[in-house]
């Protein structure tokens, strides 16, 4: 059977490798603590599921429009106008099978072959991989922790080529849990008006920030912005619904008209009851949302003290529910007889010691690992009870 050179040269997703490995030791018995998982732990709350059965009950099962039923587009709408003082008509949203399939086809819309996409690193893995997908060079830029590991408009300006199309922002990040100002934003935006580019802004993690930050979104910035800007977004993180696959983009009407052409042809529309649901997602439950979101910081500031007890250092969170930690130190001794010469070989002999996190290869961050608080603090104290004494071991 041949398979396609393209299909070949696409790497597995090392998150969901990874966690698969973690369920798998679990049902076998074995002892691990997972540190790996991109979701909430908490169920998705009752209203929402108590809405999902409604939708069954009346018979709510068959296809949607494409881009998504009219009374979500119009709760979409209106969560853009109240959380982001954007203006969104419904035709310029397109509701689609999780953020990952709106970023999917945000892509495809706007990269020819050869095109190049700026990808400020550390980043999500996917969104390297999705680009080279479609034909599109990622042009990757290394940013420095003097900055945050943010972007900035020097770093900017000196990768846009006239191949440049689009540039990535992700706002809070994964995995580093960084936020772009608004000052910062708009520097940025400067420098894409400048050369009349565009910016898919993936902000699936906007509703979870802490210590007193705000989100801002790119397009809040200008008119030009507003016009050059696609948003992601979607319900997973925020109501805990990752597996009801549930995304939505914003955009200007042209490129949301060429996107929803594109879902015709791939997914089609997003499942009907999980839409039914969303619209009751975002309608209410905001305190259920805000709950949520500050056990999320009580874990961060728990990992961020056990962090501290151990003397490792990390890039303090902003937002998401993370923790990148640095691991150079351990670069180049070994443990258990075996070279830790990377991230690989350090979350690979961590998993043989009852813990399992994510390299940081993949996010172009070798010499970090990341860890997610979506777990419950028993399991962030026991695991760092782990790491404790898997460190004490490394020569």
């Amino acid at each position: 059977m041949k398979l396609s050179k393209k299909a070949l040269s696409i790497p597995a997703s090392v998150t969901l490798e990874i966690t698969a490995k973690v369920k798998q030791l679990k049902s076998e018995g074995k002892s691990i603590i997972g540190f790996t998982a991109g979701e909430p732990d908490f169920n998705t709350p009752d209203y929402i599921i108590d809405s999902a059965k409604e939708a069954l009950d009346i018979g709510f099962t068959k296809y949607t429009p494409v881009a998504g039923m009219p009374e979500l587009k119009e709760v979409i709408c209106k969560k853009f106008k109240d959380d982001n003082n954007l203006i969104y008509d419904p035709s310029q949203i397109i509701v689609s099978d999780g953020a990952k399939a709106s970023l999917f086809h945000a892509i495809y819309a706007l990269v020819d072959d050869g095109d190049e996409v700026i990808i400020p690193a550390p980043f999500w893995f996917t969104y390297e991989e999705q680009v080279k997908i479609c034909g599109g060079k990622p042009i990757i830029i290394q940013t420095k922790e003097e900055n945050g590991y943010k972007l900035t408009p020097s770093e900017l300006e000196n990768a846009i080529t006239d191949r440049t199309v689009t540039i990535l922002l992700n706002s809070p990040s994964n995995p580093t849990g960084a936020i772009y100002s608004k000052e910062e934003l708009e520097a940025l935006a400067k420098v894409v008006e400048k050369h009349n580019l565009t910016v898919i802004s993936d902000e699936i993690y906007e509703k979870l920030i802490y210590d007193g930050n705000k989100h801002y979104s790119i397009a809040q910035v200008s008119d030009y912005m507003k016009e050059n800007t696609i948003v992601i977004n979607g319900v997973s993180k925020t109501y805990s619904m990752t597996g009801w696959r549930v995304g939505y983009l914003a955009a200007p009407k042209a490129i949301a008209s060429i996107i929803s052409r594109v879902q015709g042809h791939t997914t089609s529309n997003a499942c009907s009851i999980s839409q039914y649901a969303s619209v009751t997602a975002m309608s209410k439950g905001a305190e259920i949302v805000e709950s949520m979101r500050q056990e999320f910081d009580k874990r961060r500031k728990l990992m961020s003290k056990l962090c501290d007890d151990l003397g490792l250092t990390y890039i303090n969170p902003q937002g998401a529910f993370y923790m990148f930690i640095n691991i150079k130190e351990f670069i180049g001794k070994s443990v258990d007889g075996k070279v830790i010469n990377g991230s690989l070989d350090f979350a690979s002999i961590l998993t043989d010691h009852g813990v399992a996190v994510i390299p940081g290869l993949p996010f172009h961050a070798d010499e970090f690992i990341r860890l997610s608080y979506a777990v419950s603090e028993a399991d962030i104290v026991g695991g760092f009870e782990r790491i404790a004494k898997f460190i004490s071991l490394i020569k």
